[in-house]
């Protein structure tokens, strides 16, 4: 069965009664190596071919379908063809000729990529893969395009082997007989079969949507330098991030599974579709200018309002000219109190928003979650939520607490698992899923209440992590770090993690005396202009840290732990968050012993100073 990444039935146009049986019939008679893509845009004109299939041994196909019948069809030519529309005459473009432009135009972009073609020989510099082209006629059987159209004119406007008819895609029609077809439309068969990373970077071309810390402004295609290494969104996150579709949707994901990523491809879906600007919220400040800064770079600031949660809430009041209520309590709280009075007494108007999407949604009260969405409009009715209930470390109990329905979420049937995690090493996530288990699940519950789930390895390995008992932590910390760097390891790639404002002071004055450039993010001030293409080490608090990721971490400061907390589940949580943040390198730190360091501290796992 082949993966369908864009459903026919969540695309964003309806689909025609026979592009919905080619897509049924792709899905069922071809092997699950086959990768379909239904109208979605491709390549640097983002024009949307109605099918493109990709096959690691097979190659590239682009596929246009049409739901004429015989009686429609008029005149044929090489470039136009004379069809009756709703009784009327209508002149249209070959469809033969629709599908070879774009297959065209598709083959010229992949061959500017050196590692998609030919390195020497004849075909130098072509493409190392078979491409082919071809038309669907979902309703008009062999016989009948015979009779119409004379041999020698369907070379000329539709050769024979270029096309699929009605009675040629019928269920009933053998699987192997099915793929014939398909394959007589290539132009060649030769090469070996595509690799994963071949097929990664056909996948970069085609769906710069797709990419991975790379922009895609249209003018940023011109003259564009292919990088070796390139990162895409695996197979599970696209047909997950391209088959959103409306109303209310919950992502419940493991650190690393990738949710982030996901939010921001469905910003750019939303940058598309919406006349309203979509709402962005989280409630980590860091993760906000991250957030923030991955909407700049695209230049959709205008179209999509990202802000931290408390920081909107200010906006609110400010926009509406809302007074904040008066008390004792600490002003954001009482923040939050005045604009949920404020859209309860009519003075903040509901429904601002095409769309809402919160990111680390484990954080939010549901006083919060509930006011938020309000916020949608309801002609849309888009929200979307994402969550991992191993990270909340600002909640002390387990699990959500409370049912999503309760605060407006109606995700009933619409909520996604993820379990893979694909940002950690294997022996990071085994390191600090072991430490933490114990503490913070997993357990089952119902989908409207959201349960913790035990995360799942993409497979990745590295180096083990180091467990290190000594004193001097900001000294061995500068160490890790000076020696990252001169391994290679990017500067804006290095995080040091600490738990008290002391230890990160003391960490950052030890890296301005050894001449590091680093960005210390120990006020809400620069937090907000975190810039993690700054190429600066990052020394940042275990609760700042949420929702980012570096190549190597440091956490020190882990025997004072117990003084932060009072409560084991949500210091265990906040180790595990600063452990996770680590993609392939990872040193803990503790200068004195405690219940979290016993914890750690299995033999194989400590080291020297």
């Amino acid at each position: 069965m082949a993966t369908l990444i864009h459903s026919i039935h969540e695309a964003a146009v309806v689909a025609t009664p026979g592009e919905r049986r080619l897509g049924q019939r792709l899905n069922t008679h071809l092997e699950d190596d086959y990768r379909v893509w239904f109208n979605v845009p491709v390549g640097k004109s983002r024009r949307y071919p109605d099918f493109v299939v990709l096959h690691p041994g097979r190659g590239l196909l682009v596929l246009e379908v049409k739901d004429w019948k015989a009686g429609d069809l008029r005149e044929f030519r090489k470039d136009r063809w004379g069809v009756m529309f709703g009784g009327q005459p209508k002149v249209v473009e070959n469809p033969l000729e629709q599908a070879r432009a774009m297959a065209l135009e598709l083959v010229t972009q992949l061959e500017g990529d050196p590692q998609l073609c030919h390195r020497s020989g004849p075909y130098q510099g072509k493409l190392a893969f078979p491409w082919g082209y071809g038309v669907v006629l979902a309703n008009i059987s062999r016989k009948q395009w015979n009779e119409r159209m004379p041999d020698e004119v369907q070379d000329l406007v539709l050769p024979a082997r270029r096309l699929i008819c009605q009675d040629e895609m019928y269920e009933s029609v053998d699987p192997m007989d099915f793929q014939e077809r398909l394959w007589g439309m290539f132009e060649h068969r030769f090469g070996a079969p595509l690799s994963l990373p071949q097929i990664e970077r056909v996948r970069w071309h085609l769906f710069p949507e797709v990419r991975i810390d790379d922009p895609v402004q249209p003018e940023m295609f011109e003259d564009e330098e292919v990088p070796d290494l390139v990162k895409v969104l695996d197979l599970q996150q696209e047909q997950l991030a391209r088959n959103l579709g409306e109303g209310h949707r919950v992502i419940h994901g493991v650190a690393g599974s990738g949710k982030t990523l996901i939010l921001g491809y469905r910003c750019l879906q939303l940058a598309e579709a919406l006349a309203r600007p979509a709402l962005v919220l989280c409630y980590n400040i860091s993760l906000a200018a991250r957030l923030r800064r991955f909407i700049e770079v695209r230049g959709l600031e205008e179209k999509i309002r990202v802000h931290h949660f408390h920081e909107w809430c200010g906006e609110m009041l400010k926009s509406y000219h809302v007074p904040v209520l008066p008390g004792e309590d600490p002003i954001w709280e009482r923040q939050v109190r005045s604009v949920i009075a404020g859209v309860e007494k009519g003075f903040i108007p509901r429904g601002q928003y095409g769309a809402v999407l919160i990111d680390e949604g484990h954080d939010f009260e549901p006083e919060w979650l509930r006011l938020v969405t309000q916020m949608v409009d309801p002609a849309t009715d888009s929200f979307l939520l994402l969550y991992d209930d191993a990270q909340s470390i600002y909640r002390k109990s387990r699990g959500l607490g409370f049912s999503l329905s309760s605060v407006g979420v109606k995700a009933a049937g619409r909520t996604t698992i993820l379990r893979l995690n694909y940002r950690n090493s294997r022996e990071i996530l085994k390191f600090a899923y072991d430490f933490a288990h114990g503490a913070m699940g997993p357990q089952g519950a119902d989908e409207d209440h959201i349960p913790l789930i035990e995360p799942a390895t993409a497979g990745l390995s590295g180096p083990e992590p180091v467990f290190r008992m000594g004193a001097d932590e900001p000294e061995y910390a500068v160490r890790c770090v000076k020696a990252w760097l001169e391994y290679g390891v990017p500067a804006n790639e290095i995080a040091v993690i600490y738990f008290k404002g002391q230890q990160g002071k003391g960490i950052a004055k030890r890296l301005k005396r050894q001449g590091v450039d680093f960005l210390w993010m120990g006020s809400s001030a620069w937090r907000k202009k975190y810039d993690p293409g700054q190429p600066k080490v990052t020394v940042v608090s275990a609760h700042s840290s949420k929702g980012l990721e570096f190549q190597a971490v440091v956490v020190v400061g882990v025997g004072e732990l117990e003084e932060v907390s009072e409560e084991p589940v949500e210091a265990t949580r906040l180790l595990y968050v600063a452990m996770t943040r680590a993609k392939r390198l990872l040193t803990v730190s503790a200068v004195k012993e405690n219940a979290f360091t016993r914890r750690l501290g299995d033999p194989l796992r400590r080291a020297g100073g």
